[in-house]
């Protein structure tokens, strides 16, 4: 279920130190099975968080691939990197059809972020 993931990774943007490459490859493929079974069924509230999630994970992987010493990993936080965009790009669009300017979703996703760090 997204509120799940949604709120595991407000969970993670609040720890001090980095999950394992392990936990962020699982976390990442259990999010996206999620999303490949419902995604295209998800009401508003639900395409807000999917969003948030997904541009996590694709700000994550990329930051992870440019640190990473091992090839192998920094080529499957690539994959993770592009396919979290592919989703992230899908929920933006579908904001944007529900009348949202890329202002509203900006100001959306700061108070949602603002949440993951305990002041909103």
């Amino acid at each position: 279920m997204i509120q799940t993931h949604y709120e595991k990774i407000q969970e993670y943007l609040n720890m001090n130190e980095e999950i394992s490459y392990d936990e962020f490859r699982d976390y990442y493929q259990n999010v996206i099975d999620e999303l490949d079974a419902n995604a295209s069924g998800y009401e508003e509230e639900q395409v807000w968080k999917a969003l948030f999630i997904t541009e996590s994970i694709m700000s994550n992987a990329e930051d992870r691939q440019k640190r990473t010493k091992k090839k192998q990993e920094s080529k499957k936080f690539g994959k993770m990197q592009e396919r979290s965009r592919v989703y992230s790009q899908h929920f933006t669009k579908r904001l944007q059809e529900a009348g949202y300017s890329e202002e509203d979703i900006n100001e959306q996703f700061e108070k949602m972020l603002e949440g993951s760090s305990g002041e909103a």
